[in-house]
């Protein structure tokens, strides 16, 4: 009885084991597991997971890749080309499983969907829109903004989204689109170029109009530093003028006092100079006569001087022929 109750337990655990192994796994970090409690579907935190009891779906995202024939106004063609990808959105796993289902293809199936209404979206969008007016960059802000309708309806974010290219169908509107596309840009180029001739025009007269008003200001500087120097030149002028005036009229006092001197005083005429070198000269001529005429050639205008000095010169002479 114990043999039996004992390979009955060896069973039981053995099959405990089996189950646990074939049942459990463990969370990689890239998966997302989802469980239903009480008609509400939650995220597991926990490491080990029942596989059966449980939803496992990859955090990656999925790609989208669509091509949509859609038309512009005027009834004209268009091919739009576009590129992005989606993820599981964890606020609204719910609409995700309603639309993709209880099983690990459930972004798939919801990317599907995804694209089936980015075509009605694009579509839409090119109806309402001149050939003309067609841009990848208008039709991508135009998606984006209904972003959250994506969410809402099949539990997916968008990630990103690109439009390669929007080309007409008809190849004759696309080669006539490409030669306004290429006349715009020529008259862009045309208009630019004029422009910077316009700028640089503008900036050398204002350069010009800069450089005259330094050259007009420096011309008053040379002129107002040349009016100071002649001025200065022309006080230090005067003053050396004043200063030799000055001069000119001390000698001419000082003259004046020793013509006054000499006349009230004749015999002071024998300690001039003139007087002393001609009585060296009559010493050195001992044999000789020394005629001396002061007498001018009129006499009416000689100086008083001469008179003086011959007056006393005579006495002189008359003494020295009464003492030989």
């Amino acid at each position: 009885m114990d043999i039996v109750l004992g390979v009955v337990v060896g069973i039981v655990v053995v099959g405990g084991i089996l189950v646990a192994f074939l049942e459990y796994r463990i969370r990689q970090p890239d998966i997302l597991v989802f469980q239903e409690s009480k008609g509400r579907i939650s995220l597991r935190k926990s490491l080990i997971y029942p596989r059966h009891f449980s939803l496992a779906l990859q955090r990656s995202t999925c790609p989208i890749q669509l091509t949509v024939e859609a038309t512009a106004a005027g009834n004209l063609g268009v091919c739009v080309k576009l590129v992005g990808s989606v993820a599981p959105s964890l606020e609204h796993i719910e609409s995700l499983i309603r639309v993709g289902g209880w099983n690990r293809d459930a972004v798939a199936r919801a990317t599907d969907e995804v694209q089936v209404l980015l075509q009605g979206l694009v579509k839409e969008y090119t109806e309402k829109s001149g050939i003309n007016a067609l841009s990848s960059a208008n039709i991508t802000n135009y998606l984006n903004e209904r972003s959250s309708v994506f969410k809402e309806k099949f539990g997916v974010e968008l990630i990103s989204l690109a439009i390669q290219s929007v080309d007409p169908t008809d190849p004759e509107i696309a080669d006539a689109l490409r030669q306004q596309e290429q006349a715009r840009l020529l008259e862009q180029t045309e208009h630019l170029n004029q422009r910077a001739r316009v700028a640089a025009a503008k900036a050398k007269f204002q350069a010009d109009k800069e450089i005259t008003e330094m050259e007009h200001t420096l011309d008053l500087k040379k002129a107002e530093l040349k009016k100071i120097l002649l001025e200065k030149e022309s006080t230090l002028t005067q003053q050396s003028l004043t200063d030799e005036l000055t001069r000119n009229r001390m000698r001419l006092a000082f003259e004046i006092e020793e013509l006054e001197v000499l006349k009230n005083s004749p015999e002071l005429l024998l300690l001039t100079p003139q007087a002393a070198r001609l009585a060296e000269a009559s010493q050195n001529l001992k044999n000789a006569r020394t005629v001396i005429s002061l007498t001018p050639q009129d006499p009416v205008h000689g100086s008083e001087l001469l008179n003086l000095f011959q007056t006393l010169l005579q006495k002189a002479l008359e003494a020295k022929k009464d003492a030989s």
